[in-house]
């Protein structure tokens, strides 16, 4: 049984609609050409997800001695995390909800058999 390799991100400052379509860029895809794909992917949540997978890689390589070479990304996936409510006023005296929504990112790596 291949162990499992796994990486967090709470609270990351995207809706999860948005971190998804990210994620599904690099589904499935060796470690390495997942991190090269989204350094140059142009999405606010690519950045946070590249940051993510590259301290996942590094847990792997000092944790449990696999080179990051063997690493393919078996899941990843995000949640939706808390929503903050704010109101911005509007005109005869209502106001307009403004949804701040955030996201939990998860990547778990395994190593290729």
């Amino acid at each position: 049984m291949a162990t499992d390799i796994r990486a967090y991100l709470s609270l990351a400052d995207v809706s999860a609609q948005k971190a998804r379509l990210v994620l599904d860029v690099v589904r499935g895809k060796p470690a390495v050409d997942a991190s090269t794909t989204l350094k140059f992917l142009n999405k606010k949540a690519a950045r946070l997800v590249y940051k993510l997978l590259n301290s996942a890689i590094a847990n792997a390589e000092e944790n449990f001695g696999v080179s990051r070479d063997d690493l393919v990304i078996h899941q990843i996936f995000a949640d939706e995390g808390p929503t903050r409510k704010w109101r911005r006023f509007g005109a005869r005296g209502r106001f307009k909800p403004l949804l701040r929504r955030s996201a939990h990112i998860t990547v778990v790596l395994r190593e290729r058999e």
